[in-house]
């Protein structure tokens, strides 16, 4: 069986939303550098997390 696609997916979940949180956030630093910084810190803690659930799931844990 190839699991490529499914590891393909977990990495999407993984780092899908924060890289979309940072676009997002570099895209409204010029106007509003609170919004910015709020986006900023969700994508953080958005990539730490998954980080953390969805590499458990790989490592087999």
């Amino acid at each position: 069986m190839d699991f490529t696609g499914l590891f393909i997916i977990i990495l999407l979940i993984m780092f899908g939303p924060s890289v979309i949180l940072a676009i997002i956030g570099f895209s409204l630093l010029s106007k509003n550098k609170k919004t910015a910084k709020v986006l900023f810190i969700i994508a953080a803690v958005y990539l730490i997390i998954s980080l953390g659930i969805c590499g458990a799931l790989i490592a087999g844990f």
